[in-house]
């Protein structure tokens, strides 16, 4: 499987031939992060560094989209709707809400283990969101904090 970063230098030649200047410029872009983190560490990124590069470009395209939706400025908005959705496409799949409950239970099973067989409870929130990000980023899918963090929270209410 071709990495983001080679998807993204193949997609930039055919915006160029298409000549769609939104999407070369988008892509151009989110190269130039790649580009410049790969400076900084002075070696190649890693497939899990590249999503992590999309997923802040992706994070600051939303609070763009927030700020302009306010400031009543749609025109600016839409811009940047049209960034998220390109950009987006680079992702791997989101998870769904049950492959992450799957998770999660996993997650607890495992620090009740740790923990000689006492079940977590909301207290230990910060431990089972360590164990639940570890798996995720091991099964390389994607996953919204926000939704794994509600979904541990509720986990956890049910077990106090």
């Amino acid at each position: 499987m071709a990495s983001i970063g080679d998807k993204i230098g193949k997609d930039i030649i055919t915006a160029m031939k298409a000549r769609d200047e939104h999407v070369l410029t988008t892509l151009r872009m989110v190269k130039a992060a790649f580009k410049s983190k790969e400076i900084d560490q002075r070696k190649p990124l890693t497939d899990a560094e590249e999503q992590q590069i999309i997923t802040t470009l992706l994070k600051q395209r939303r609070e763009s989209f927030e700020s302009f939706t306010k400031g009543n400025r749609p025109e600016l908005a839409e811009k940047e709707k049209k960034e998220i959705e390109l950009i987006d496409a680079y992702m791997p799949q989101a998870a769904g809400e049950e492959q992450l409950r799957e998770i999660v239970a996993g997650a607890i099973e495992t620090v009740t283990k740790d923990a000689a067989g006492q079940r977590p409870g909301p207290k230990d929130m910060g431990t089972v969101m360590k164990v639940a990000q570890q798996r995720i980023l091991a099964s390389g899918i994607r996953a919204d904090g926000k939704m794994v963090s509600e979904i541990v929270k509720s986990e956890l209410a049910k077990s106090a």
